[in-house]
């Protein structure tokens, strides 16, 4: 009876965001938050910013499994400390503040509407910084963790005041920063949070499982709406949404070594985008059935793909996610 309550928990979140997305579509048509489908021919307008259902699915599901827990201890087998309320909602209001950050991103669109323009580079890092406080105040996560080819490594009260605000920055950074095609920023989460849940699930780290299934949940409804061709773009709403969930991951469940691990596409990518000071896009453009790139200077792992112009956008999304794949499978073996 225990197992069925989380599970519930994730359909409902499920159940909002795929509900609730059809509307919310028509919604973002209406008020013109829109942007070009750079990879289309003839570059149609797509709704952006569906990280905001997401997010609502989120909280939706692990408030059911919070309000099971505190008044139904009985049906779900579980009951939370003081300590990991705490925690939990410190990690909640991290993910929001950060999610938040996205969005407002989102809504600076360009006036023809061919991207958003969004926050400056100095004001994303600063800004979610202010984002990391709630898990710094409550003194969340492990003071020892462990790194590949590292081992163990022992960080006192350095670990909460500056590792846990460096890790949430970078890492919601970084997921922004491998974007561009219909389908891979939802499925790259998916495979990254669904093997990192695993894994938290299968060492006993049941907080840091427990955010894992109810983001995991939401965004598989999602993806159904952005895989190719998207009804719907995810914008820096659920980017940052995405990287917010890895370092709370990390952090709650002291799995820094396996979402390194599974982080270094991501990190890959910022390494290409910094050739060109951050400022390459992505995306191509459409031409003849495939996806050509402006430069044959690769500034992204995309590149690689579309300075050939030999793929499709639906061939180079499934590529990068399948690396993501090889590289979260990693996890369980160094």
């Amino acid at each position: 009876m225990a197992a069925i309550v989380p599970i519930l928990s994730a359909f409902l979140g499920f159940l909002v965001t795929f509900l609730s997305l059809p509307r919310f579509i028509r919604y973002l048509c209406r008020i013109g938050l829109v942007v070009k489908d750079q990879n289309k021919l003839g570059t149609p307008l797509v709704p952006l910013s569906g990280g905001v259902v997401v997010i609502v699915g989120f909280i939706v599901a692990v408030m059911f499994f919070i309000f099971n827990s505190t008044f139904l201890p009985h049906i779900t087998g579980f009951s939370f400390s003081g300590r990991d309320l705490t925690l939990l909602f410190a990690a909640i209001t991290s993910i929001l503040l950060v999610s938040l950050i996205g969005f407002i991103d989102d809504l600076l669109i360009r006036g023809d509407k061919s991207a958003s323009y969004g926050l400056s580079q100095l004001q994303k890092p600063l800004l979610t910084l202010f984002a990391a406080i709630p898990l710094m105040v409550v003194n969340a996560g492990f003071t020892t963790i462990n790194l590949p080819f590292i081992g163990d490594l022992r960080f006192g009260p350095f670990y909460p005041l500056v590792l846990v605000p460096v890790i949430v920055v970078v890492a919601a950074n970084m997921v922004n920063m491998l974007a561009g095609f219909n389908g891979l920023e939802a499925g790259l989460g998916l495979v990254s949070i669904g093997m990192l849940g695993l894994y938290a699930f299968a060492n006993d780290r049941f907080l840091a499982a427990l955010i894992a299934l109810s983001v995991f949940a939401p965004l598989a409804a999602f993806f159904y709406f952005n895989k190719y061709p998207a009804k719907i773009l995810p914008g820096d709403s659920l980017t940052y949404l995405l990287g917010a969930t890895l370092a709370t991951l990390a952090i709650l469940g002291n799995i820094e070594r396996a979402v390194f691990i599974v982080s270094i596409p991501f990190f890959f990518e910022a390494l290409l985008k910094a050739r060109s000071k951050f400022k390459a896009a992505s995306y191509g453009f459409f031409k003849d059935g495939r996806i050509h790139t402006h430069s044959d200077k690769v500034c992204s792992i995309p590149h690689f793909f579309t300075r050939t112009g030999r793929f499709t956008e639906r061939q180079i999304t499934y590529s990068i996610i399948f690396i993501e794949i090889v590289f979260s499978s990693l996890i369980w073996v160094i």
